[in-house]
């Protein structure tokens, strides 16, 4: 468990008991759950689980009905998962994954009182994510920021021993919608770190540079700048042309 924790890149999880009871040393974070909780619904059997709200098994030979504890699964829309959980020292706990319309979220509720009240509080936070977030598509955003550092890019950049004007390309972004607040993408920048000297030794298609998306000032994803075409060192024709040009320069003044 420890060892899928660390895979997981779980920096505040650490398993001690199978069954979960207090242990000083056992223990999680209301983020780190939803990333495991994500990474679990991968799996068809456990979501197909945490999805049901009662089945019959049979118990030495004896059918029995068993139900699941999660008391929004079944009275909130969209709601399919995951899990209650109880402790003295961790209280009421509940993971909830609700989809609707087109916007998936998983919500953590941890060391409420009562389940009245860790159930009070996970339908308060679906409701406000729901109502107050959307997801929304920044390629075009994206492809129109990248545009237009071409042209600067081309303009700014010092080019040694070359005359040849770099094209650039962007790497293919891997997500292009992302859940912003209502009426933010305003908020939305961009800022680019590429190379500020290009000559031959700069091979073609090699990485030069990236660009960031934020975010209010967060990240929200990085790509890959890429040199498109080949950089060709100046001819010895250009170097006669211009000791010529220049000469012809000095003693006309």
């Amino acid at each position: 468990m420890n060892q899928k924790a660390n895979s997981l890149n779980l920096t505040h999880t650490h398993f001690v008991t199978p069954h979960g009871l207090d242990d000083q040393n056992h223990y999680t974070s209301a983020y780190e759950l939803a990333i495991l909780t994500n990474y679990a619904l991968k799996n068809e059997k456990f979501k197909e689980i945490v999805a049901t709200k009662t089945t019959t098994i049979c118990v030495n030979g004896n059918p029995r009905t068993i139900f699941n504890t999660n008391e929004l699964l079944g009275n909130l829309p969209g709601v399919y998962g995951v899990k209650t959980g109880f402790t003295f020292n961790a209280g009421r706990c509940l993971v909830s994954s609700c989809k609707q319309n087109g916007m998936d979220i998983i919500v953590v509720v941890l060391g409420a009182d009562t389940k009245n009240q860790r159930t009070r509080d996970s339908i308060n936070i679906i409701h406000y994510i729901f109502d107050n977030f959307e997801y929304v598509d920044v390629a075009d955003y994206v492809q129109k920021n990248f545009a237009a550092y071409q042209n600067f890019y081309q303009q700014q950049v010092t080019l040694h021993k070359t005359l040849t004007l770099p094209e650039i390309e962007l790497a293919e972004l891997q997500n292009t919608s992302f859940p912003l607040k209502s009426n933010t993408a305003h908020l939305l920048s961009t800022k680019f770190y590429t190379l500020n000297r290009l000559s031959k030794d700069v091979e073609k298609n090699s990485k030069i540079g990236c660009m960031t998306l934020y975010y209010n000032d967060k990240i929200l994803c990085s790509m890959d700048v890429f040199l498109k075409n080949e950089i060709k060192q100046n001819s010895w024709h250009y170097y006669f042309g211009k000791i010529f040009k220049d000469y012809k320069n000095y003693f006309s003044h």
